[in-house]
């Protein structure tokens, strides 16, 4: 091929491209030009904390995540969550990240009486909840129909924390011992009545402390709940052969009532053998629930180990709170959930225990997780590895290598417990500070 024809021919293919691009031109004429990819703005999340283990087991989620909350509601959960724009970061890389707890039995409603309701044995619920991870705390039984609205007034109404209620089937509630053995004052319609008067804060009927041997305290207190569509949580009072906790269990429950102090061995859950009463398994398998309502007296290392042997784990962990148990062997809810990891109980079964199932067991199933939409309450816990000394109710000790320090709490998207400062500013010198009203 000589010069001449080499140049002719890439001619021919130069120009044909050209030709192309006015044939597509002319048939695209009057379409408008396609504009520049869009560069995606940051949310500006409320709160975003980064690189946490988060456990939330409603979703399946155990895994290091990014957590944006935007207007009291989780937005987002995410590997990496851009969080340039958030208004508020929290580092919480080495920790684990929960859903904020949830304690299922606690006494809170304090004042001038003798006993629980209305008493010097209640806790005050902000004084304690946040500094432990606690977001939601349901009062078992302290008030009943006759009282519940001075406590609503008085407690619930002015608590950060969220506060629910198992309503106790006497009416005056945990108002000692005269009163609670008071069976003309158990009556199902009332206290139905007024669980259907507050379905947003009265999740259930509560039983406690009787001491007759007959069975019209519990009787009482599911007719409550049948007629309330509740459960029942129990308190099994007194030991007495003639109402066996086997018939309890395996007749008079019904599956979703709650039996608790699970772990105390004082009403017969362990056997003189060192087995479990075969009645809990029974019981269990009907889909009764087991609660450890830990408190001043109701936990023993003699139960709790045997029972972790035969594989029964609580379904869930819960502290009953009150101004003895705090102070004793009990002392908050991450030191029992360190209990039970020092018993070989999971991590991720811990947290379900304490979160996901309790929100299931009272019917909350918009709490106790992480999903978007989701009220923002989360809790950030270092798990501290070393030699910690725990507790039962009886003085005895068995020492655990892991315990869970509450390190941060957010309710609603607010942080209300930091103890490290890990979501304030750093101090530099010459910083401006906030003047604005804070409380003293």
């Amino acid at each position: 091929m000589n010069v001449g024809q080499d140049i002719r021919q890439r001619a021919h293919w130069l120009v044909l491209p050209a030709a192309l691009t006015l044939v597509l031109g002319a048939a695209t004429a009057g379409a408008s030009a396609p504009s520049a990819p869009s560069i995606e703005k940051a949310e500006a999340y409320d709160l975003v904390i980064q690189r946490g283990h988060v456990i939330d087991p409603k979703n399946h989620v155990d895994a290091v995540r990014d957590v944006a909350v935007k207007g009291g509601k989780i937005a987002k959960v995410a590997r990496d969550i851009d969080a340039s724009a958030a208004k508020q970061k929290v580092d919480a890389a080495g920790q684990y990240l929960t859903p904020g707890l949830i304690d299922l039995h606690a006494h809170l409603f304090p004042g001038p009486e003798d006993d629980y309701a209305n008493g010097k044995n209640g806790v005050s619920p902000d004084g304690f909840t946040f500094r432990t991870g606690v977001t939601t705390a349901v009062d078992a039984g302290s008030s009943g129909a006759a009282n519940f609205e001075l406590f609503k007034k008085n407690i619930i109404d002015r608590s950060q924390t969220r506060v629910l209620a198992f309503l106790n089937i006497v009416g005056k509630g945990m108002g000692g011992a005269k009163v609670e053995q008071d069976v003309s004052d158990m009556k199902p319609g009332p206290a139905a009545e007024k669980a259907a008067e507050y379905p947003d804060t009265v999740v259930g009927i509560k039983t406690a402390h009787y001491e007759g041997k007959d069975w019209a305290a519990v009787d009482n207190a599911v007719e409550a709940g049948d007629k309330a569509d509740l459960p029942v949580m129990v308190d099994f009072g007194a030991n007495h052969p003639e109402r066996p906790i086997e018939q309890l269990l395996g007749e008079k429950l019904r599956p979703g009532d709650i039996y608790s102090h699970v772990y105390s061995g004082l009403r017969n859950e362990l056997l003189d053998s060192g087995k479990l009463n075969s009645g809990l398994h029974k019981g269990r398998d009907r889909g009764v629930l087991f609660d450890v309502g830990h408190g001043g007296g109701s936990f023993s290392w003699d139960v709790a180990v045997e029972a972790m042997k035969e594989g029964f784990a609580p379904d869930t962990i819960s502290t009953d709170l009150h101004i003895t148990s705090m102070n004793a062997g009990m002392k908050d809810m991450p030191n029992i959930m360190g209990k039970f990891l020092t018993l070989g109980m999971p991590l991720k079964d811990v947290v379900a225990a304490s979160t996901w199932k309790p929100a299931k067991a009272v019917g909350r199933s918009d709490l106790g997780n992480l999903s978007v939409g989701a009220p923002a309450d989360l809790a950030m816990f270092s798990l501290d590895k070393g030699r910690f000394g725990y507790v039962d109710s009886f003085g005895y000790r068995i020492d655990g290598s892991r315990k869970l320090t509450t390190q941060l709490t957010v309710r609603d998207g607010k942080v209300v417990w930091d103890l490290n400062g890990e979501s304030a500013q750093k101090w530099t010198p010459g910083a401006k500070r906030d003047t604005g009203e804070h409380e003293h």
